[in-house]
């Protein structure tokens, strides 16, 4: 149990940020369904356009810290390439 204050607003100050980095990467997962969606549908106009939603929300994932930028590039990368292969 935190006995300093410091230690207790620390504890309260995680589990706020917690639900807040769970919401953006809940979001982030949500956005590559949809593109993963599209791809199994066969739409590669869909799937285009819902990689242009991905592509900002990563990138605002990395800045936040809830992503890791290689991470973040590397699945880019791979919806990228199987957007690609649609066509």
């Amino acid at each position: 149990m935190a006995n300093t204050p410091q230690a207790k607003k620390r504890i309260r100050r995680n589990a706020s940020r917690e639900t807040i980095n769970h919401s953006r990467i809940s979001r982030i997962r949500t956005f590559i369904k949809q593109v993963e969606w599209a791809i199994a549908a066969g739409k590669k106009t869909d799937a285009a356009e819902a990689l242009k939603m991905v592509q900002p929300e990563m990138a605002r994932g990395v800045a936040r810290g809830v992503i890791h930028k290689n991470t973040a590039s590397r699945k880019f990368s791979r919806l990228s390439k199987r957007v690609a292969s649609l066509g």
